[in-house]
């Protein structure tokens, strides 16, 4: 379990601020002289720690003879370290904002002249490991489709961790197709996956179309709004690799427009020929 203290380096302070501000919280309104015999912070050091915890919001100063402080509740410490970071936030974005133009002008030609040589071949793809970083991107994909979204899986196993997504791109209108594996070429186990993935997806969203390949897919993933122009499109993909482990694996990423049209006439083809409607 985490250690709550853990909060105070989240936020930021320094070991006297954390120490003078965990102290606080258990002594409640003291003084500076009080606090320092508690805590062992020196002297000479506590005023200028407590000026900084006030400066964050995260203690009341009350005037008097002498000066007391006050710590304020544990949960608008919370609440103010939010607030603080959020302000800090908006403050560096204003900053590089006010960078932008100049940026931009003194380091984009640099930035195109290094690289106008470079083959257009050698960003076909980029590639992510599979596991979560190939579900964020597959997650971004489905919000970045506009009019169609294709799927090609086994057994969508990994449903449970796009279905926020899936969900929001079937609201938007988006046409959703999802070609599985036949289920009598899956392993008994995968085929239980996979009935269970296919009759919530009937139940729940019954918008997607499904349909089963009766051939052995060569590879699985997304393609969004393919262009027939060649213009447009993005995929990911992931080549059938059986003897290999998941965690030594890599998914594919392209936004080339010739590559995505190629895999949606792929799919298309075994959608129209090879494939089934799920049988009663």
């Amino acid at each position: 379990m985490s250690d709550p203290a853990d909060v105070f380096d989240l936020v930021g302070l320094t070991e006297y601020e954390a120490t003078a501000l965990e102290q606080l919280l258990s002594l409640g309104r003291t003084t500076a002289p009080n606090l320092a015999e508690a805590s062992g912070i020196p002297k000479a050091r506590v005023y200028g720690v407590l000026e900084s915890l006030s400066d964050r919001g995260f203690i009341k100063l009350i005037p008097g003879r002498p000066k007391e402080y006050q710590p304020k509740s544990p949960s608008d410490i919370l609440d103010r370290a939010v607030e603080n970071r959020k302000q800090s936030y908006e403050s560096f974005a204003a900053d590089m904002d006010s960078y932008r133009d100049a940026f931009l002008a003194e380091y984009e030609p640099r930035f195109e002249r290094a690289n106008e040589d470079i083959s257009p071949t050698a960003e076909l793809f980029h590639v992510v490991d599979v596991g979560e970083p190939s579900e964020r991107e597959t997650r971004r994909l489905y919000d970045d489709a506009d009019e169609t979204l294709r799927v090609i899986t086994n057994s969508f196993a990994y449903l449970d961790n796009v279905e926020r997504a899936l969900a929001e791109t079937l609201d938007r209108g988006v046409e959703v197709n999802v070609l599985f594996l036949h289920p009598d070429a899956l392993p008994p186990e995968k085929a239980a996956v996979q009935a269970d993935i296919v009759d919530r997806l009937t139940a729940e969203y019954p918008a997607i179309d499904l349909r089963f390949s009766t051939e052995k897919l060569p590879w699985r993933g997304t393609l969004v709004d393919p262009s027939m122009d060649y213009d447009s499109g993005e995929a990911i993909l992931l080549v059938e690799e059986p003897d290999v482990p998941n965690h030594m694996r890599q998914a594919a990423i392209t936004d080339n427009g010739s590559f995505v049209a190629g895999m949606k006439r792929y799919f298309d083809l075994v959608w129209e020929y090879e494939s089934v409607q799920r049988s009663n």
